[in-house]
């Protein structure tokens, strides 16, 4: 079992940086990498990034990209995701996810964190 809470999310400006944390516990041993997923209103859940629990990979969305950073924190077993240049698209419940070895699926989610962008 793995647990993860997230945390961070709020109201901001059009253009304004917001970071996520997702702080991971229980059997961390078995994650292969971590994930966040956002989804808005009305709209199917979307692919944000994800990164290796060990190892430097990561992969980002689209929209995203070179505007989001995902990073991890071993000692601490949390991972980031930096936001920087907001728009109001990006509007969502933002969740982390844990990819597990023995299943290659993201068996566990965090409870969400809800990010707003105001234009």
């Amino acid at each position: 079992q793995v647990q993860l809470v997230d945390s961070g999310g709020g109201l901001v400006q059009a253009g304004d940086s917001l970071r996520l944390s997702c702080a991971a516990s229980g059997r961390t041993n078995n994650i292969y990498a971590m994930a966040w997923f956002r989804q808005a209103p009305g709209k199917e859940r979307e692919f944000v990034a994800t990164i290796a629990w060990s190892g430097s990979d990561a992969y980002y969305g689209t929209s995203v990209k070179g505007r989001f950073t995902i990073s991890r924190d071993n000692a601490r077993n949390t991972v980031y995701l930096q936001m920087n240049s907001l728009k109001p698209e990006d509007t969502a419940v933002y969740y982390c996810a844990a990819e597990m070895y023995y299943t290659g699926k993201y068996e566990y989610w965090g409870q969400g964190t809800q990010v707003t962008v105001s234009s």
